[in-house]
């Protein structure tokens, strides 16, 4: 079968090869999967450049998102049937609840290979029912970017119907954030660096886009116009924090899962303090919350947004094309096998 590695102690796109391997196969307690398709996120472009304060020490195959078959299980296996569709859970060990410590960095980080092979093997409970109202190509978009979303949304104060949201961005997490928040029914105002994409969001469900870079108050444009937003998706970093701050409602809160640095200006928070206004870091999300974004998705018929899907000989421009600031949803890489 043929994979992609990241080479040891490499970073970049010249890191990546691809390479022939045996075809794994299941140990107890684990299934093989035929890979169908794949996705990226940012957090693939960090792991590629050495950031996390990991380094690759040994060949790793990338990227934590997919969607396949299983085609064989391992002795003891009887959740799961071969034939069954399922998608990629991205942490080992959280199942439900806030994060568990030690969870590390997930599938396609150090020390844990990912998933742009043509098969992989996975523990049975690394891997959750597919939709049944999405393809292999939509399906692979969940597992990271998806889940991120809905645990923003979702996790301790619940988006509820009527209430306001504002999400940063056109990338993988603030698109899905989109979609999901006007599914669940509330007004969502979304700001974005091309007026280009603003016909694409407002398509989608946005009530209002506002263009951050002829805009530089952007947030408090926000809350002029909305009296605050109940809850701001954070997915831009540290540089939109004061900015998400001055758009959070009183009470409101701020999920974040952005990259920040050290470089990054601390937030304001006598405004957060006197606004009642919370943030909360959001890591993706566990098993339990895959699940529930699956059987929402069904429900409502949420159909990812695809930016692009690329051949498995063109991961390297697939790499390319999702660090462009040009990417509007999810880069895809299609696996024949």
């Amino acid at each position: 079968m043929r994979k992609w590695i990241i080479k040891p102690h490499e970073s970049g796109l010249d890191a990546l090869t691809l390479v022939d391997g045996a075809i794994p196969e299941p140990g107890p307690g684990q299934v093989r999967i035929a890979v169908k398709a794949a996705s990226l996120n940012y957090r693939d472009q960090i792991i590629l450049n050495g950031g996390y304060g990991q380094v690759i020490t040994t060949d790793t195959i990338p990227a934590s998102d997919a969607a396949g078959v299983i085609d064989a299980v391992g002795e003891g296996v009887d959740s799961w049937a071969v034939g069954d569709d399922v998608i990629t859970v991205y942490f080992a060990d959280w199942v439900d609840g806030p994060p568990p410590t030690g969870m590390g960095f997930g599938l396609g980080s150090p020390g844990e290979d990912g998933v742009l092979a043509e098969y992989i093997t996975l523990p049975a409970d690394r891997v959750v029912a597919k939709p049944k109202s999405l393809d292999y190509i939509q399906a692979a978009t969940l597992t990271c970017a998806g889940l991120t979303a809905w645990t923003a949304l979702t996790e301790e104060h619940p988006v509820l119907a009527g209430q306001t949201v504002l999400t940063l961005g056109s990338g993988g997490v603030s698109v899905f954030a989109l979609q999901l928040a006007q599914a669940m029914g509330a007004t969502v105002i979304v700001t974005t660096g091309g007026n280009d994409k603003s016909a694409r969001l407002i398509d989608l469900g946005a009530a209002r886009v506002i263009n951050y870079r002829t805009d530089e108050t952007w947030g408090e444009t926000a809350y002029a116009a909305t009296g605050g937003a109940d809850k701001v998706v954070n997915a831009a970093g540290g540089d939109a924090m004061l900015q998400s701050i001055m758009a959070v409602a009183n009470g409101g809160e701020i999920a974040v899962m952005g990259v920040f640095s050290d470089g990054d200006a601390p937030p304001p928070l006598p405004i957060l303090m006197a606004k009642g206004a919370s943030i909360r870091g959001t890591a993706v999300g566990g098993r339990v919350a895959l699940q529930r974004l699956v059987e929402f998705v069904d429900t409502h018929g949420i159909a990812p947004v695809i930016h692009k899907v690329y051949g498995f000989d063109d991961v390297k421009e697939a790499y390319a094309a999702q660090a462009s600031p040009d990417v509007f949803g999810k880069v895809v890489i299609a696996i024949t096998n």
